[in-house]
Formats: C-alpha cells, sequence, structure tokens
C-alpha cells in the first residue's frame, strides 16, 4: 500500500526517519513516496510543495506529514491551512490521553477534539481598510457546521463514547456562533444515545485546567479548536504527544499538532512520539490496527520503563536512542 510523504522543515525531516523506521519495524506493509516540502524546499527549487507531490497525494489519498515552518505576520500562508481547503480535509481530529508513565497535574484526561478545518476567521479573508485598520471575517456555514457536527457524533457512538460538548462563543457572536450551536442540537436529535451539550468557550478553558475529566469528546469551530486543543495537550505533558488527523470525504492527513521546532533542528534531541502516534492514526483508518496497537504498546512500555526518555520528557536520550528503544520493544 503506497502513501505520501511530505518532509517539512526544522525537526520535520529527523522525525519523519525515526517514524518510517518504526513503521517498516512494525510491520506495517507502507511503501512511501516521499517529497521535500516548505520554507527549505522553496528556497532551494521556487516551490513550496513540488507538483510531484500533488500528485502522489492526490493518487494514494493519505498523506502523512512532518512540521511545516510558518512566517509569523509575512510572507507564505500556512500550507496546513492551504491543505485543509485545497482538499476539503474539514474534520481536524486531536485526542488528548493521559498516560501514566507522564506524571502530570491531571490523571485520567481523555478528551477527544473535533474541530471544524475549513472555514471561520482561518478563511483567512482579511482587508486593509486603511494602514491603521485591518478587518477580518469570521465564516460560519451551516453546511460546514453540519458536517463537523455529525462526525464527532459519528465518532462518539462508534468508539463508545457518553457526551458530545458543542464549545462556542454565541452569546457575543449571536449569528455565526448562535447557528453553530443551533445546528449542534438540531443534529444532535438523531443520536438518542449520546449526551448533548453546549459551553462558552472561555469556560471551557477554565473549566479544563479545573476538572478536565468532565470533558468526553469536543466539537467545535477552527480557532476555539485549534487553542483549546493545545490547551488539553498540556493536560497530558505537552505538544510532543498530541497526534492529529484531518480527514475529507475522499483524503486523508496525519500530522503533528507541534510546530518545526526550528531551535532544536539538527541537535537530534526531537520527540517523535506525537507524530509517531499520529501515525498509528493513519494505521487505524488504513485498517491496519494490529502495528497500530503494537507501535502503541512498544511506546507506552518505554514511556512506563523511563529510561529512555527525550529532553521534553525529562529525559536525556537522543531522538536516535528514543527511536532504538521502540524497535527493540517491538
Amino acid at each position: 500500500m503506497n502513501i505520501t510523504v511530505f518532509k517539512g522543515d526544522g525537526i520535520g525531516p529527523e522525525i519523519t526517519d525515526c517514524v518510517l523506521r518504526i513503521l517498516d519495524a512494525a510491520g506495517a506493509g507502507l511503501s512511501y513516496e516521499i517529497f521535500n516540502v516548505g520554507e527549505a524546499e522553496y528556497e532551494a527549487h521556487g516551490a513550496l510543495i513540488p507538483d510531484e507531490a500533488f500528485a502522489s497525494y492526490e493518487k494514494n489519498k493519505v498523506l502523512l506529514k512532518s512540521p511545516i515552518t510558518t512566517p509569523v505576520g509575512k510572507g507564505f500562508r500556512s500550507l496546513n491551512v492551504m491543505m485543509r481547503k485545497k482538499y476539503d480535509l474539514y474534520a481536524n481530529v486531536r485526542p488528548a490521553k493521559s498516560n501514566a508513565a507522564v506524571k502530570t497535574p491531571f490523571e485520567n484526561v481523555d478528551i477527544v477534539m473535533f474541530r471544524e478545518n475549513t472555514e471561520d476567521l482561518y478563511a483567512g479573508v482579511e482587508e486593509m481598510i486603511s494602514p491603521d485598520e485591518a478587518h477580518s471575517i469570521k465564516i460560519i456555514t451551516r453546511k460546514c457546521s453540519e458536517r463537523i457536527v455529525r462526525a464527532a457524533f459519528d465518532y462518539a457512538v462508534k468508539q463508545g463514547r457518553k457526551k458530545v460538548t458543542c464549545v462556542h462563543k454565541a452569546n457575543i457572536m449571536k449569528l455565526s456562533d448562535g447557528m453553530f450551536r443551533e445546528v449542534f442540537y438540531e443534529v444532535a436529535k438523531e443520536y438518542e444515545t449520546i449526551e448533548a451539550e453546549d459551553k462558552i468557550v472561555d469556560n471551557v478553558a477554565m473549566q479544563m485546567v479545573m476538572r478536565p475529566q468532565q470533558f468526553d469528546v469536543i466539537v467545535t469551530e477552527n480557532l476555539y479548536g485549534d487553542i483549546l486543543s493545545d490547551l488539553t495537550s498540556g493536560l497530558i505533558g505537552g505538544l510532543g504527544l498530541l497526534p492529529s488527523s484531518n480527514i475529507g470525504d475522499g483524503y486523508a492527513m496525519f500530522e503533528a499538532v507541534h510546530g518545526s521546532a526550528p531551535d532544536i533542528a539538527g541537535k537530534g534531541i526531537a520527540n517523535p512520539t506525537a507524530f509517531l502516534w499520529s501515525a498509528c492514526m493513519m494505521l487505524e483508518y488504513l485498517g491496519k490496527t494490529e502495528a497500530a496497537a503494537k507501535i502503541r504498546r512498544a511506546v507506552d512500555e518505554v514511556l512506563m520503563e523511563g529510561r529512555v526518555r527525550t529532553p521534553d520528557l525529562g529525559g536525556t536520550a537522543t531522538t536516535a536512542e528514543y527511536e532504538a528503544e521502540i524497535i527493540a520493544r517491538l
């Protein structure tokens, strides 16, 4: 089975090579079409993503993408945003689950975030009204709201979850967020076995750092989902442990939530766990559940033993040493 792989910037190439070797060691049975993308590729060849890379993804339909640098306040727009819009990858799924081996102030966190991926302020509709005034337009549609809400409820049913929480700011944005909340309850009527509730986004942020165990599946708009999913990563030990998938009706893209970390690029100390778990989500999407389970068990064993950990998890191991330990468990 062929998949497309994008090697990004910063730590991207390092963790990509690491994860592909672990996939092979687990017997995933995949073949890779690998492409360099991002800022470095643009500087070298004048294109952020080569045409051959797009063609590969459009053929294979499944993409494993490592972090890509996005300039802040200038330069090109986020390639992540572009890919999500180009291929209508409307459901960004980010599971945050506590690991007993990683000590945090919270235990038994198990939150799955469904973030709408194609509109909201992330649509990037902006206008300079004057040198001193800029407008950014928030776009919410019934179609996109309904399909992300339905995806969250379908997941809850399939995975035996109990509750879906709609997160919004409809008390202030009564038309846009109001419609998102309205659609949520319309769809919820079709799922009588799942509890449905809604909460205002600022209250959710507070509740997450007081009693995160109350949350199960969360469905929300693009910007809120981006912010709150990073918050959930902090509950379980950091961005190095948070995977994600971007799912559409025809295409799927799997990536870690964290960025390209240029400050540690080339030092050999990057933590590949989030990207590896994203690859496990990809394996499950492809029906290769046994290989995914093997990798998850191996990682859990390594983290539980605690002898080989990367610096972000309180250890001193290099990326290569961590990889070798996981492969040894496989």
